[in-house]
């Protein structure tokens, strides 16, 4: 009975841990806001901001697992390269060792201060943002010492059972057996940190003689490595059905955490004695901790440095372990979607905005394909146009979903919320603008059957017409992918000048009627062909607008040509 006791409270801290760490991640992630976004251009620079990046975001998230999760699913959208993502998860591994400093800081006894000022400011500030946001992070980083505290009170018992003292010579005599331990703890919990912590408090417990860990350096080290090689299990799950590339991705941080693991294994005494060197002084059981966690950083630091100068033959190496080509996508299949990042809204948003722009150029080329058909009578045009629109709707419809779901997520803001509302606005004018393809190719299509004849004048100044649609879908397109006030504005004048243009078509039209140099049977088809043109003008500054009403919507990071 005493024993299933123990397991309850133990379990019971951990639970508290990991939701007190959940609730910090997401409370970060609100407070850093947009910030984020100008991590997302470190991604495409080289390895060494890739690195950095892969800290930052792992520092933020305070997972690993979710940033080589978030890089395995942009490798697979194609947004990142593999030598990026390769530099990017050696950032995680540096990044998630800030849990473990942060645990080693002895504020333990100050666990519900926090967790009582993160609860006033985040229930009694509910109109201020900020503070909000501020708070759900303190009341979180509270919760998790509370968890702490709990695991820590319950190991205590630990330091009297002979099987637990028996199996810790074995992990002194055979590391191995401490690496297993470790790999199994973190694939059970799913979470490096949880596990790192459960260490760390472990550690800290008096043995028999009450100044000695019952652990002890040497033995943690090797539970410390097992538990990251156990973080690389979440990496291969997030890979299954995804490309070649990510898959890639995966296999390489279970190749870095290995190979660094088998390097470092063999050096154990030496590490102790560094370690001992490089930390603060007193009795074991009050320093370990702080030894734990300055470990978990040399390991993953080092381990960095001594890969980064051979990343390409890295990418050989995984390219060899996981052969195969890159499949094409369908072109009614959405690229760049992945449900796995709906619980981090930053980068979701820019995957959608970059799904968004891709059916932004599906619009652009059935502008293009209405214009041939119509001025050139390309019966195939038309055909090519209607296969375009219907993979514009299926991918918006998949979108319009996704931006829905980033709205669900617990970790979006109210700044955010807004930015995906102007986003779903975006989307449905970039539908409209499909839909009056479609007009202008069954105008087309009339046109030629019933043998209607324009005249020249006509014909050119529909031509020329059709060439301001075009230069507005591309600039607001630009505007929305780059964030660009300064041509979102200029979509707005030209806006303005398709309206003056439009009622000089149908002036001219009128004249002509006069003149007998046009037959009045094809006024409606004229007036209905610059209408629709003039409505795709519209929805080009609808995106603008959107565009100036958030000035960072746009502000997305692209990929680098190799």
């Amino acid at each position: 009975m005493e024993n299933f006791q123990i397991a309850i409270a133990l379990f019971g801290g951990l639970a508290i841990f990991i939701y007190g760490m959940n609730l910090m991640s997401d409370g970060l992630q609100k407070a850093a806001g947009d910030r984020m976004r100008s991590v997302l251009a470190m991604l495409t620079s080289n390895p060494i901001f890739g690195v950095l990046a892969g800290a930052l975001v792992t520092a933020v998230l305070q997972s690993s697992s979710a940033t080589t999760v978030m890089t395995v699913g942009f490798v697979s959208a194609g947004l990142m390269k593999l030598p990026q993502a390769i530099s990017v998860i050696m950032g995680a591994n540096i990044g998630t060792t800030m849990t473990a400093q942060l645990i080693a800081f002895k504020v333990g006894d100050y666990a519900w201060v926090f967790v009582i000022i993160g609860f006033v400011m985040y229930f009694f500030f509910k109109n201020k943002e900020t503070i909000r946001n501020i708070g759900q992070t303190t009341f979180g980083f509270g919760l998790l010492f509370v968890g702490i505290n709990t695991m820590g009170a319950t190991m205590k018992p630990l330091a009297s059972a002979p099987f637990f003292t028996d199996l810790m010579i074995q992990v002194q005599d055979w590391p191995v057996i401490g690496v297993l331990i470790g790999t199994m703890m973190t694939v059970v919990v799913q979470s490096s940190s949880a596990t790192i912590a459960v260490l760390q408090n472990l550690a800290a417990t008096a043995g028999p003689d009450g100044v000695s860990s019952i652990l002890g350096l040497s033995a943690s080290i090797p539970i410390l490595f097992g538990d990251n090689i156990g973080t690389t299990i979440t990496a291969l799950l997030a890979c299954i059905g995804m490309s070649v590339n990510a898959k890639r991705t995966a296999v390489f941080h279970v190749v870095f955490n290995l190979t660094g693991t088998f390097i470092f294994i063999w050096w154990i005494p030496q590490i102790v004695e560094f370690i001992s060197f490089i930390s603060p002084k007193g009795a074991e059981i009050d320093i370990i901790s702080r030894q734990i966690a300055n470990t978990h950083l040399l390991f993953n630091t080092t381990n960095t440095l001594l890969f980064l100068p051979f990343l390409p033959l890295f990418v050989k190496l995984v390219t060899k372990l996981v052969p195969g080509t890159e499949t094409v996508k369908l072109q009614s299949e959405s690229m760049y979607l992945d449900m796995k990042m709906l619980h981090q809204p930053t980068f979701a948003i820019h995957l959608a905005i970059r799904e968004l722009f891709r059916i932004g150029e599906f619009a652009l080329e059935m502008i293009n394909k209405s214009k041939k058909a119509f001025l050139e009578g390309d019966m195939k045009a038309v055909d090519e146009v209607m296969e375009l629109e219907d993979a514009l709707n299926k991918v918006q419809g998949e979108t319009v979903q996704y931006l829905a779901s980033i709205l669900s997520a617990e970790a979006t803001t109210e700044t955010q919320a807004r930015r995906v509302s102007g986003l779903m606005h975006v989307a449905a004018d970039i539908e409209h603008v499909g839909d009056y393809c479609k007009n202008l190719v069954e105008f087309a299509s009339d046109k030629y059957k019933n043998k209607y004849v324009f005249s020249d004048r006509a014909m050119a100044e529909i031509n020329d017409f059709f060439d301001q649609g075009i230069w507005m879908m591309k600039d607001s397109l630009q505007a929305l992918d780059k964030g660009d006030m300064v041509i979102a504005n200029d979509v707005l004048i030209q806006e303005e000048q398709m309206n003056r243009t439009e009622l000089r078509l149908r002036e001219h039209h009128m004249k002509r009627l006069y003149d007998n140099t046009c037959s009045p049977a094809f006024t409606v088809l004229y007036n209905d062909v610059i209408h629709n043109i003039e409505k795709i003008g519209d929805s080009c500054n609808n995106i603008a607008e959107a565009v100036l009403e958030d000035t960072t919507l746009g502000q997305v990071v692209g990929t680098d040509e190799e």
